[in-house]
């Protein structure tokens, strides 16, 4: 008798690391796959255009614990409980987005969506090397899509300044050409068109947001 329980909890152990070694295997590609992709987006993509370093670190954590706990209730067995409870915890955690920009919210939805992505899409009754080559892909359409969006290969981009503009005589709804052509001289852009944010009579001066094509 003691020999057979031996024998169970010799075989019960080597299917559990065995178990555990497939799922670290399997997480250890898929983190790859994930970590190369974000790496991808932020250093080359999203960088070189918006020079903001100090989001970085946010992005990756971001990126990371999405992936890890997508991950984790994929593959482990939780109650629904607790899988709500874990959620609402991070529903809690609240970011000041005042300084943040849409373009820098939309990268941070990139990040998490690549996270999920690379914790949770399978592949039904395909193997493990399908499954990466297809979570790649996948990962890979994203960053297409965002470089062609960023660059100017679809569309001319498109920049937004904010300026101060002191001759208020020209702010005026008859004189929109006269304005426009003082703007392009002072500044050097080519401005295509503007929006007049408010006036500032103690100062003689209007804030307007210029758009021009880089």
């Amino acid at each position: 008798m003691t020999t057979l329980l031996q024998i169970a909890n010799e075989t019960a152990s080597a299917q559990g690391a065995e178990a555990l070694t497939k799922i670290a295997s399997k997480m250890g590609f898929r983190l790859l796959i994930d970590v190369a992709a974000v790496f991808c987006l932020i250093r080359i993509i999203y960088y070189p255009i918006y020079k903001h370093r100090d989001l970085f670190f946010t992005y990756f954590i971001f990126n990371l614990i999405i992936f890890l706990v997508s991950f984790l209730l994929n593959k482990v067995d939780l109650s629904m409980g607790a899988a709500f409870g874990l959620f609402a915890v991070f529903s809690m955690l609240r970011y000041r987005t005042e300084d943040i920009s849409i373009k820098d919210m939309t990268y941070l939805f990139l990040v998490i969506a690549i996270g999920l992505v690379s914790a949770v899409t399978k592949i039904k009754d395909a193997e493990d090397s399908y499954e990466y080559i297809f979570l790649a892909g996948i990962n890979a359409i994203i960053l297409l899509i965002t470089y062609l969006l960023e660059s100017s290969v679809l569309m001319k981009k498109e920049t937004v300044k904010v300026i101060i503009y002191e001759n208020i005589e020209l702010v005026k709804a008859d004189k929109k050409e006269e304005l426009l052509a003082d703007i392009k001289q002072r500044t050097g852009l080519n401005v295509h068109r503007f929006s007049i944010q408010k006036f500032d009579f103690l100062k003689d001066a209007a804030q307007i947001k210029i758009y021009y094509h880089e």
